[in-house]
Protein backbone atom coordinates (compact mmCIF):
# COMPACT_ATOMS: atom_id res chain seq x y z
CA UNK A 1 0.00 0.00 0.00
CA UNK A 2 1.22 3.65 -0.70
CA UNK A 3 -0.34 6.85 -1.40
CA UNK A 4 1.77 10.22 -1.84
CA UNK A 5 0.37 12.91 0.11
CA UNK A 6 3.48 15.18 -0.77
CA UNK A 7 0.76 17.64 -2.48
CA UNK A 8 -1.37 18.13 -0.13
CA UNK A 9 -0.62 21.56 0.00
CA UNK A 10 -2.58 24.75 2.72
CA UNK A 11 -1.00 28.40 2.90
CA UNK A 12 -2.07 29.45 6.38
CA UNK A 13 -3.25 33.49 6.09
CA UNK A 14 -5.93 34.17 7.94
CA UNK A 15 -4.01 35.75 11.35
CA UNK A 16 -0.98 36.44 12.86
CA UNK A 17 0.46 36.58 16.32
CA UNK A 18 3.28 38.77 17.69
CA UNK A 19 5.28 39.28 20.53
CA UNK A 20 4.47 42.90 21.15
CA UNK A 21 1.21 41.95 21.22
CA UNK A 22 0.34 39.00 23.77
CA UNK A 23 -0.26 39.06 27.53
CA UNK A 24 1.79 38.58 30.19
CA UNK A 25 0.00 35.27 31.40
CA UNK A 26 -0.83 32.61 28.64
CA UNK A 27 -4.01 31.80 30.39
CA UNK A 28 -4.82 35.36 29.45
CA UNK A 29 -3.67 34.33 25.87
CA UNK A 30 -5.36 31.24 25.87
CA UNK A 31 -9.15 32.39 26.77
CA UNK A 32 -8.55 34.64 23.82
CA UNK A 33 -8.02 32.00 21.22
CA UNK A 34 -10.49 29.57 22.71
CA UNK A 35 -13.31 32.86 23.05
CA UNK A 36 -12.54 33.49 19.22
CA UNK A 37 -12.70 29.78 17.95
CA UNK A 38 -15.46 29.09 19.86
CA UNK A 39 -17.35 31.99 18.47
CA UNK A 40 -16.44 32.17 14.72
CA UNK A 41 -16.41 28.02 14.61
CA UNK A 42 -19.26 27.15 16.82
CA UNK A 43 -19.79 23.50 14.61
CA UNK A 44 -16.46 22.59 16.19
CA UNK A 45 -15.69 20.40 19.48
CA UNK A 46 -13.32 23.13 19.86
CA UNK A 47 -12.72 22.05 24.09
CA UNK A 48 -11.53 18.69 22.34
CA UNK A 49 -7.03 18.02 23.07
CA UNK A 50 -5.13 16.07 22.79
CA UNK A 51 -2.98 14.51 25.74
CA UNK A 52 0.33 12.46 25.40
CA UNK A 53 1.25 10.54 28.24
CA UNK A 54 4.25 7.99 29.04
CA UNK A 55 2.76 4.99 29.16
CA UNK A 56 3.93 2.03 31.65
CA UNK A 57 5.62 0.04 28.53
CA UNK A 58 7.78 3.51 28.29
CA UNK A 59 6.13 4.40 25.15
CA UNK A 60 4.39 7.77 24.45
CA UNK A 61 0.47 7.53 23.59
CA UNK A 62 -2.03 10.48 22.54
CA UNK A 63 -5.75 10.20 22.65
CA UNK A 64 -8.53 12.61 22.36
CA UNK A 65 -10.48 14.01 25.88
CA UNK A 66 -12.58 16.23 26.45
CA UNK A 67 -11.61 19.74 28.70
CA UNK A 68 -14.39 20.59 30.64
CA UNK A 69 -12.49 23.94 32.86
CA UNK A 70 -10.11 25.72 32.55
CA UNK A 71 -8.47 28.34 35.11
CA UNK A 72 -5.56 30.45 35.85
CA UNK A 73 -4.03 27.49 37.40
CA UNK A 74 -4.48 25.11 34.55
CA UNK A 75 -7.01 22.75 32.35
CA UNK A 76 -9.15 20.28 33.90
CA UNK A 77 -10.33 16.82 32.22
CA UNK A 78 -12.13 13.75 33.57
CA UNK A 79 -11.56 10.66 32.82
CA UNK A 80 -11.55 6.45 34.33
CA UNK A 81 -8.16 7.11 37.17
CA UNK A 82 -8.09 2.99 36.42
CA UNK A 83 -7.56 3.50 32.55
CA UNK A 84 -4.44 3.21 30.56
CA UNK A 85 -3.75 6.94 30.88
CA UNK A 86 -4.52 7.11 34.53
CA UNK A 87 -1.98 4.14 35.18
CA UNK A 88 0.28 6.40 32.80
CA UNK A 89 -0.22 9.68 34.75
CA UNK A 90 -0.07 7.75 38.18
CA UNK A 91 3.49 6.85 37.49
CA UNK A 92 4.22 9.54 35.34
CA UNK A 93 2.45 13.02 35.93
CA UNK A 94 4.40 14.84 33.26
CA UNK A 95 2.13 15.61 29.76
CA UNK A 96 1.40 17.14 26.60
CA UNK A 97 -1.63 19.02 25.49
CA UNK A 98 -1.83 19.92 22.65
CA UNK A 99 -5.20 22.13 20.75
CA UNK A 100 -5.47 22.01 17.12
CA UNK A 101 -8.55 25.08 15.65
CA UNK A 102 -7.67 24.29 11.69
CA UNK A 103 -10.63 26.93 10.99
CA UNK A 104 -8.26 29.65 12.90
CA UNK A 105 -5.00 28.13 11.75
CA UNK A 106 -4.28 28.04 15.54
CA UNK A 107 -2.25 25.18 17.71
CA UNK A 108 -1.49 25.83 21.09
CA UNK A 109 1.02 22.77 22.81
CA UNK A 110 0.98 22.83 27.12
CA UNK A 111 3.57 20.90 28.86
CA UNK A 112 2.34 20.15 32.29
CA UNK A 113 2.18 18.09 35.32
CA UNK A 114 -1.04 16.55 36.40
CA UNK A 115 -2.74 16.23 39.73
CA UNK A 116 -6.30 14.86 40.98
CA UNK A 117 -8.56 17.79 41.54
CA UNK A 118 -10.51 17.54 44.76
CA UNK A 119 -13.11 15.02 45.71
CA UNK A 120 -15.98 17.14 46.01
CA UNK A 121 -15.50 19.27 42.53
CA UNK A 122 -15.31 15.69 40.76
CA UNK A 123 -18.45 14.75 42.71
CA UNK A 124 -20.16 18.20 41.64
CA UNK A 125 -19.47 17.53 37.96
CA UNK A 126 -20.20 14.16 37.87
CA UNK A 127 -23.67 14.95 38.99
CA UNK A 128 -24.41 17.50 36.34
CA UNK A 129 -23.72 14.78 34.06
CA UNK A 130 -26.61 13.17 31.94
CA UNK A 131 -27.77 10.12 33.63
CA UNK A 132 -26.34 8.13 30.51
CA UNK A 133 -23.23 9.53 30.79
CA UNK A 134 -23.34 8.55 34.98
CA UNK A 135 -24.17 5.31 34.30
CA UNK A 136 -21.66 4.90 31.44
CA UNK A 137 -18.49 5.73 33.52
CA UNK A 138 -19.72 2.93 35.86
CA UNK A 139 -20.53 0.21 33.41
CA UNK A 140 -17.02 0.85 31.71
CA UNK A 141 -13.63 -0.48 33.11
CA UNK A 142 -11.88 1.97 30.93
CA UNK A 143 -9.11 0.09 28.55
CA UNK A 144 -9.66 -3.46 29.91
CA UNK A 145 -9.92 -6.44 27.48
CA UNK A 146 -13.58 -7.62 26.36
CA UNK A 147 -15.05 -9.89 24.80
CA UNK A 148 -17.88 -8.62 22.99
CA UNK A 149 -19.90 -5.32 23.12
CA UNK A 150 -23.01 -7.64 24.77
CA UNK A 151 -20.69 -7.36 28.02
CA UNK A 152 -21.43 -3.36 28.21
CA UNK A 153 -25.24 -3.86 26.84
CA UNK A 154 -25.70 -6.09 29.99
CA UNK A 155 -24.11 -4.30 32.44
CA UNK A 156 -25.61 -1.47 31.60
CA UNK A 157 -29.29 -2.73 31.92
CA UNK A 158 -28.30 -4.27 35.49
CA UNK A 159 -27.15 -0.82 36.86
CA UNK A 160 -29.92 1.05 35.56
CA UNK A 161 -32.08 -1.86 37.17
CA UNK A 162 -30.18 -1.01 40.73
CA UNK A 163 -30.32 3.15 40.42
CA UNK A 164 -33.89 2.77 39.00
CA UNK A 165 -35.50 5.95 40.76
CA UNK A 166 -32.48 6.29 42.63
CA UNK A 167 -29.47 8.67 42.22
CA UNK A 168 -26.59 7.30 41.12
CA UNK A 169 -23.33 7.96 43.18
CA UNK A 170 -20.17 8.68 41.38
CA UNK A 171 -17.79 5.51 41.45
CA UNK A 172 -14.22 6.40 43.14
CA UNK A 173 -12.10 5.44 39.95
CA UNK A 174 -13.69 7.86 38.30
CA UNK A 175 -12.74 11.80 38.72
CA UNK A 176 -11.43 15.00 37.34
CA UNK A 177 -7.18 15.54 36.99
CA UNK A 178 -5.66 18.83 36.48
CA UNK A 179 -2.53 20.25 34.30
CA UNK A 180 -0.74 22.70 35.57
CA UNK A 181 1.07 24.19 32.48
CA UNK A 182 4.82 25.00 32.83
CA UNK A 183 4.76 25.67 29.36
CA UNK A 184 2.67 27.21 27.12
CA UNK A 185 3.40 27.44 23.15
CA UNK A 186 0.81 29.25 20.85
CA UNK A 187 1.07 28.67 16.94
CA UNK A 188 -0.15 30.94 14.60
CA UNK A 189 -0.32 30.09 11.06
CA UNK A 190 1.47 32.48 8.41
CA UNK A 191 2.48 31.92 4.75
CA UNK A 192 5.33 30.00 3.09
CA UNK A 193 5.21 27.82 6.02
CA UNK A 194 7.05 31.27 8.41
CA UNK A 195 4.71 30.44 10.97
CA UNK A 196 4.55 32.42 14.23
CA UNK A 197 5.45 30.71 17.59
CA UNK A 198 5.39 31.84 21.06
CA UNK A 199 7.03 30.24 23.66
CA UNK A 200 5.97 31.17 27.14
CA UNK A 201 7.99 29.12 30.18
CA UNK A 202 6.82 29.04 33.91
CA UNK A 203 10.32 30.65 35.48
CA UNK A 204 10.72 29.82 39.59
CA UNK A 205 9.30 33.12 41.01
CA UNK A 206 6.28 31.88 38.55
CA UNK A 207 6.49 34.97 36.12
CA UNK A 208 6.60 33.34 32.63
CA UNK A 209 9.09 34.10 29.95
CA UNK A 210 8.47 34.68 26.85
CA UNK A 211 10.42 33.92 23.93
CA UNK A 212 9.57 34.11 19.99
CA UNK A 213 10.15 30.57 18.71
CA UNK A 214 11.76 29.97 14.80
CA UNK A 215 9.28 27.77 12.77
Amino acid sequence: MEKDLSNYRKSYEKNELLKKNVPENPMELFQKWFYEVDRFFPEDENNAMTISTIGLDGYPKSRVVLLKKYTFEGFIFYTNYNSEKGKAIAKNPNVCLSFFWHGAERQIIIKGKTEKIAENLSDGYFESRPRGSQLGAMVSNQSEVINNRNVLETKLLNFEKKFEGKEIPRPKFWGGYIVKPIEMEFWQGRPNRLHDRIRYTLQKDYNWKIDRLSP
